[in-house]
């Protein structure tokens, strides 16, 4: 009965190629929509989910309430660790580690610049990264010790064997290669290329054993004995900060290591999502475009139904069950989709490399996995099963004696059914214009908003190795000016476009005891505001000609309207315990995140052995690639241990619109996707439509009807549609885009545009797509039609 089956679904195949084409078509496109997004969303969320104890491991996380509302963020005291582990018995292990760091490691005459992390022995124990080589049980107990990803060895290394070679950090600390690990997964959120023991850092830094309980610097990892013992070990952990250091209002709690990338934001110190919305809406577009393809090959089949239903009544007259005839027309669908998959297949291996280099990832297929067969061979069945459900129980329907008589299609309900199947293909469609719109006029809003300094021209450089000393971070500026590459050289203690160190360490006369504000601080050199080409509303900058600043302050105006002092200027504030006088005002720039209100700053004065980086304002009057080559000169004959690394700010700050970047353009391409499927199956029907009113059209012709009357004709059925189908995606879209927007402090105001958008093309969509199949019919020669029978 199978084979019987097999051969009349393969022969109605090939009796109907244009058809067979398009549901093929149609559903091959479908399924490798379906299928790269679910590879997108698959690789997200195995995020942090490589270790064997991922279940256990949490990571510590600090509430601290200031500015009205509470901040969450996953810093924590150096002395957390320690403490968790000696009295909390439910903790199996606690680790600190630095976050990662780019240093400078050497061996002989290979100097490589890498991602570093200082870390406790416990924190190879919790993660169980995979051992190549060398001592597994201890490598970080000798304080001169390191461990090296494979690909940092082989580049330090080549050939040889690297246990017991000794690397040079920033060309200092000697360190013996203890062990080789294998290189981390892309899709894991702590990342380095070496490792080196926490005790190398607190005797590099002298500063970190000396800070207390209020100062958080470090990372915290947690392992615990069950996952069911986090609520009860969050309630023992409450308190921690005030039972160990009077006046701390902060508190603790552990999150997830397996939700530190996809649960990443929190709202009044409990997590409320992250990115985990924007896969949702991923899977989701999968999920869609993937119904689109079945709802097309459903429309097509129905189509045809009154071709089919002589076929089902002959059958049904002959003794065929209805079961039999649903088995027939879902092995057809089955088979419709087996092949459409083959082809998808295809189609996914020659769009993966570039859906790899906009995502900036690495997707591949894993042929060798059996759970991803098992996931094709589900969606196979789901998509045949699905498509093929209708069209299969409405044609086993038919009755054998009223088809076999003469079958009219209007008395039928399938032509309503294809109508609402249409509707929802042009409102999903509709939906991802005005989304994919309103995306990118959130980030043209965004990006072209004053961000309250000058890009252009503008590049910053680490300052590691000799350029951290004073005698040679003068010379570096004297040479970059006097060379005409530079108009202006700076210091800042970290990157411009960065988060900076947090502070609410800080009272002015008149603060309320009971209010807590956080400042974010730094350091900047002479000249800071001219170098970035900032704007001072009040008083000055740290100047040459002002040595004496070292007790002086700038804020920036949100602290000065939180301050809310009449005169900022000369006001005398505790800073860190230190008496200081505020020198000047600058007006906001945006540091963090350009879609949030900038937060209180406070600059005081860096210096050249505090590290962070050099700011160079390039000569607009001298090409730019001249100038580089000027400044990669000069830097690398002042400091030639090291690689000359610099980076246009721009180009830096662009990286925080590649989130809002990367949903736009996944949702333009699948939307196009999902318009195009919709389109094939606006096709199919046109050619239905066409060839049913084929004698009524000739005889309209012969009467005098236009090519024009016949085309408005046939187009206004599926005009009606599609205006419908936009009437019901206005208000769905408005929700979906304002829920989006509302994450945003600085948003745009929702236009009636993205709308009449959607609404135009929709409407070009359909009548080119129905134009195309009624032209050639409205051209015919209505004497074709009419001598026939």
């Amino acid at each position: 009965m199978f084979k019987l089956n097999l051969k009349i679904a393969l022969r109605n195949l090939w009796k109907n190629k244009g058809f067979s084409l398009i549901n093929i078509g149609g559903l091959a496109i479908g399924l490798a929509s379906c299928m790269l997004l679910l590879l997108y969303v698959s690789y997200e969320f195995a995020f942090d989910k490589q270790f064997k104890n991922y279940k256990t491991t949490y990571v510590a996380h600090t509430n601290m309430e200031a500015n009205g509302k509470v901040h969450s963020w996953a810093w924590t005291p150096g002395l957390l660790a320690p403490e968790l582990k000696a009295k909390y018995p439910s903790i199996v292990n606690a680790a600190r580690s630095s976050y990662p760091f780019e240093q400078l490691l050497s061996y002989n005459n290979k100097k490589i610049k890498n991602r570093g992390v200082f870390a406790d022995p416990e924190f190879l124990k919790i993660l169980d990264y995979k051992f190549l080589s060398g001592n597994e049980v201890e490598p970080l107990k000798d304080i001169n010790s390191v461990v090296l990803t494979q690909s940092l060895a082989d580049k330090l290394f080549g050939n040889q064997n690297p246990l017991g070679k000794i690397v040079k950090l920033d060309n200092e600390d000697g360190l013996k290669v203890e062990a080789i690990i294998e290189d981390l997964p892309a899709n894991t959120s702590i990342k380095f290329d070496y490792l080196m023991p926490w005790k190398l850092n607190e005797k590099r830094q002298k500063w970190i054993k000396e800070q207390g309980w209020g100062s958080n610097f470090c990372l915290t990892i947690v392992q615990l004995q069950s996952s069911e013992l986090l609520n009860q070990v969050n309630n023992d952990i409450k308190g921690i900060y005030q039972r160990n250091q009077k006046g701390l209002l902060n508190e603790l709690f552990l999150h997830p290591l397996s939700k530190l990338h996809l649960y990443n934001e929190f709202e009044n110190g409990k997590s409320v999502g992250g990115k985990i919305d924007q896969l949702r809406i991923f899977f989701i577009l999968a999920i869609c475009i993937l119904l689109i393809a079945c709802v097309n090959f459903m429309n097509l089949s129905t189509a045809r139904s009154e071709k089919r239903a002589k076929e089902v009544g002959v059958r049904k007259a002959i003794g065929s069950s209805r079961k039999s005839l649903i088995a027939q027309f879902i092995l057809e669908s089955t088979l419709l989709a087996s092949i459409g998959t083959v082809i998808a297949f295809i189609l996914v291996e020659v769009s993966l490399p570039y859906f790899n280099s906009i995502l900036q990832i690495n997707l591949i297929i894993q042929y060798n996995d059996w759970k991803y067969w098992l996931v094709l061979v589900a969606l196979v069945l789901f998509t045949g099963l699905l498509a093929g459900s209708y069209p299969a129980f409405y044609l086993s329907s038919f009755d054998p004696v009223k088809v076999l008589k003469g079958f009219n299609l209007k008395t039928g309900s399938a032509f309503s059914v294809r109508k609402i199947l249409v509707v929802s293909q042009f409102v999903f469609a509709a939906c991802l214009i005005i989304c994919t719109a309103v995306i990118y006029q959130q980030l043209s809003y965004i990006k072209n908003k004053p961000i309250g300094y000058s890009q252009g021209n503008l590049i910053q450089m680490a300052a590691m190795g000799n350029l951290q000393k004073t005698n040679k971070i003068e010379l570096l500026k004297t040479q970059l000016l006097r060379s005409g590459a530079a108009t202006n050289v700076s210091l800042l203690s970290m990157n411009i476009d960065e988060g900076g160190n947090n502070t609410s360490n800080i009272n002015w006369p008149g603060k309320n005891p009971n209010d807590k504000v956080l400042f974010n601080q730094r350091g900047i050199g002479y000249d800071f505001i001219s170098t970035i080409g900032a704007k001072m509303l009040a008083g000055r900058e740290f100047k040459v000609e002002f040595p004496g600043d070292s007790n002086k302050v700038l804020i920036n105006e949100a602290a000065a309207k939180i301050m809310a002092l009449e005169n900022p200027v000369g006001t005398v504030i505790e800073y860190d315990e230190n008496k200081c006088t505020i020198i000047g005002v600058m007006k906001d720039f945006v540091a963090e995140s350009p879609y949030q209100k900038v937060a209180p700053m406070i600059f005081n004065r860096a210096y050249h052995d505090s590290g962070g980086v050099i700011l160079v304002r390039l000569n607009e009057t001298q090409n730019i690639s001249t100038s580089l080559a000027q400044i990669d000169a000069i830097v690398k004959g002042i400091n030639t241990d090291y690689p000359v690394d610099r980076v246009f700010v721009s180009d830096s700050f662009e990286e925080k619109f590649e989130s809002e970047k990367l949903l736009g353009t996944l949702s333009n391409w699948f939307g196009g996707f999902a318009i195009f499927i919709s389109c094939l199956g606006l096709l199919g029907l046109a050619l239905f439509m066409a060839e049913q009113r084929k004698k009524e059209i000739s005889i309209r012709k012969v009467l005098g009807a236009s090519t024009g009357n016949i085309l408005t004709l046939l187009n206004k059925d599926f005009i009606k549609l599609v205006v419908i189908a936009n009437l019901i995606a206005f208000p769905l879209a408005y929700i979906i885009i304002n829920r989006w927007l509302s994450a945003f402090e600085y948003r745009i105001s929702i236009s009636v545009l993205p709308f009449m958008l959607a609404l135009f093309i929709s409407f070009i969509i359909a009548v080119l797509t129905v134009s195309i199949q009624s032209v050639k019919v409205a051209r015919a020669n209505p004497v074709d039609a009419l001598k026939y029978e």
